[in-house]
Parts: structure tokens; C-alpha cells; sequence
């Protein structure tokens, strides 16, 4: 028996990817081949399970889809309601966010000369089968958000690093910003890689000293 579309497709994406960076490649062979991967994912849309790809009324959702053992990278399926967006923020590793269903913009910020977020150029509007890369050396600091205000979009997002559980910062347009570690959305599934209770306790230990 043939193994469902949904793993076929993600199976090979992964294995392709593991295969990737089995090879230590640069930072810049990663973001350019490994776009190369995701561009090819997303073309399809007929591989994300439903339960993967639910918008929740108040806020964005982030799905854990994939966990690479050693920590290598991870793969998440974001889920957007209309008119929802994140805050600035940043990653720390590097990224790669494939347009899967609907539409996106990701607007880029830098510091300006009193420390103050602004935007950086003209927002990014992606389209499904389009890939946008971040990464601390090209970019890091962005603020995604749906195009569409009558309908859901979905990316699938690939970080060099388990993202649920990496420490990163909330940003505000004065300059302060807040750590945070996002975890996943669908805690209701056994998941080793999540480490975000821990890291968040962690978090705020260090706070409260």
C-alpha cells in the first residue's frame, strides 16, 4: 500500500534537508539550497493534515510537524485568521518560510539612530509556492502577518534549531523588547522536542532573581 500524500511529500522533504546538512554546508548553501526544498514542498498543497492547518479566532497557531533528533532543524506549519500578525521579533538561527495556502506579508525592521524599531524597505508579499528566508547574517528581525482579511494562510517554516524551544525577543517600536520561548500550539500531542515549559520556567527563575 502506498503511504499517504501528506507523508510522502513532508518524508522527503526532511530526508532531503537531513541529507542537506549532513554535508556542513555554509549558512548561504543552506538558505539558498534548502529554499530550493521548501519552494518544491509548497508548490503542492494537497500534504498538510487538516488538524495541522486550523486557524483559532484569537491568535496565530504554530505546529510542530517535525523535530530533527539531533536539533538540527525543525518544520512548522503556521496558521493564520484574518487580520492576524505577529509582534517584531527575531529567531537567532536561521529560516526559511514557505507560502502554502493564502497570502503573507512580512514587513523587515532595523534600529534606528535612537534605538527605535522602524521599517526596513518595502513589505514582502508572498504568494503559495514562494520562499522568504531570515537568518541573523541576511535579516532577522520581522513582523509577519495575513494578507487576507476574509480567509486563512498557512506557511511552513524550517529553522536551524528545535524553534519551540529557542530563546528570542519580542520586540516594541521604543526599543525594549522581552525574552520569550514560543513553544508549539499543539501541546495536546506527545511531543519529546517540545522543551518550552521547562525554558520558560527557566525564564522566569531568572526574572524573579
Amino acid at each position: 500500500m502506498s503511504q499517504p500524500l501528506s507523508s510522502q511529500r513532508l518524508r522527503q522533504f526532511v530526508q532531503q534537508l537531513a541529507a542537506l546538512l549532513e554535508r556542513k554546508p555554509t549558512e548561504s548553501d543552506i538558505l539558498g539550497q534548502g529554499s530550493a526544498l521548501l519552494a518544491d514542498l509548497v508548490a503542492h498543497d494537497d500534504w498538510l493534515p487538516d488538524a495541522y492547518a486550523q486557524p483559532h479566532p484569537q491568535h496565530y497557531q504554530q505546529n510542530l510537524l517535525y523535530a530533527d533528533a539531533l536539533g538540527r532543524f525543525s518544520v512548522v506549519s503556521f496558521v493564520w485568521g484574518p487580520g492576524q500578525s505577529t509582534p517584531i521579533h527575531d529567531h537567532t538561527v536561521w529560516g526559511l518560510i514557505g507560502l502554502l495556502r493564502g497570502a503573507e506579508t512580512s514587513q523587515s525592521y532595523t534600529q534606528d539612530a535612537q534605538g527605535r524599531w522602524v521599517p526596513q524597505g518595502a513589505s514582502v508579499l508572498l504568494q503559495p509556492g514562494q520562499v522568504e528566508v531570515v537568518s541573523p547574517t541576511v535579516g532577522d528581525v520581522h513582523r509577519v502577518s495575513n494578507a487576507l482579511a476574509d480567509q486563512a494562510s498557512i506557511s511552513i517554516h524550517v529553522y536551524g534549531a528545535n524553534i519551540g524551544a529557542v530563546e528570542r525577543s519580542v520586540f516594541l517600536e521604543d526599543g525594549t523588547h522581552k525574552l520569550f520561548v514560543s513553544g508549539y500550539s499543539n501541546t495536546s500531542l506527545p511531543n519529546l522536542w517540545d522543551l518550552s515549559i521547562e525554558k520558560n520556567a527557566a525564564l522566569r527563575a531568572t526574572t524573579a532573581a
